[in-house]
């Protein structure tokens, strides 16, 4: 199973940061907070965890099933 990758919209200063690494996976709302695009097909286990750790952040985690993922 692939990771999965959710966004706390509270903690994300909308840098754009992942926007740009991974325009297929994320967008912005209509409020500038970085969002999951709908139906976007999955970042592998590295990719993600590589976006997630680039977040200036924090606001991006990673999933293993229902086991939060430490990508520090």
């Amino acid at each position: 199973m692939a990771y999965r990758l959710t966004v706390d919209p509270d903690v994300c200063i909308s840098s754009g940061k992942c926007v740009a690494d991974a325009p297929e996976v994320f967008r912005f709302d209509d409020d500038d907070i970085a969002e999951l695009r709908p139906g976007a097909t999955a970042l592998s286990d590295e990719r993600a965890v590589d976006v997630a750790r680039n977040c200036p952040s924090g606001a991006i985690q990673v999933f293993d099933g229902d086991t939060e993922i430490d990508v520090l």
